[in-house]
Order: structure tokens, then sequence, then C-alpha cells
């Protein structure tokens, strides 16, 4: 187990636990079908890669509940509308 998940603050940087796991499962689906990574680390963990992502404001839920990438020069919460790789509706 990771430590950060012991720690309440990554839940309450989501949004509970339910978005915190639903956007873990669909960035680490993301990352498995060959999304790079936003973050630079010396592990190939696919958890600590995700969890990194979010620790660093890089990937969050829009509001339809897909991943979506913060970025420069959008709206004015900073974030920017991009695909974060492939969602769990394109796995059927």
């Amino acid at each position: 187990m990771l430590e950060v998940f012991k720690d309440e603050a990554i839940v309450n940087k989501v949004g509970g636990r339910f978005k915190l796991s639903s956007l873990i499962q669909k960035r680490l689906v993301a990352l498995n079908r060959g999304a790079r990574p936003l973050v630079e680390l010396l592990t190939k963990n696919p958890m600590e890669i995700v969890v990194a992502e979010i620790l660093g404001d890089k990937i969050y839920l829009d509001n339809s509940g897909h991943v979506a990438i913060a970025g420069d020069g959008g709206p004015t919460d900073g974030r920017k509308k991009r695909d974060a790789g492939l969602d769990l509706d394109s796995l059927t």
C-alpha cells in the first residue's frame, strides 16, 4: 500500500473516495493502453505515476466523469479539457 493512501489529503483533493477510485482506475487504463505519463518519475509503477499526477494537479475528473488533463490557458480554474487517454467506455 502506498503511504499517500493513509492520509485523507488525496481523498479530499479529488472530492471523495469514489471519485478517487474512479480517477485512478480510468487513468491506469489509459496508461496501460499507451498514454504517456504526465510526470517524470524513476519508477515504472503505474499506480505511483497516477498518484503523482493527482497530487501534482495534472489530472482530474471532469463534470462528465472522464479523466481530463489540467493545462495552461484554460478556463478560470486553470484546467484545460483534453483527453487523458482512453476511457472505460472505449473498452467494449
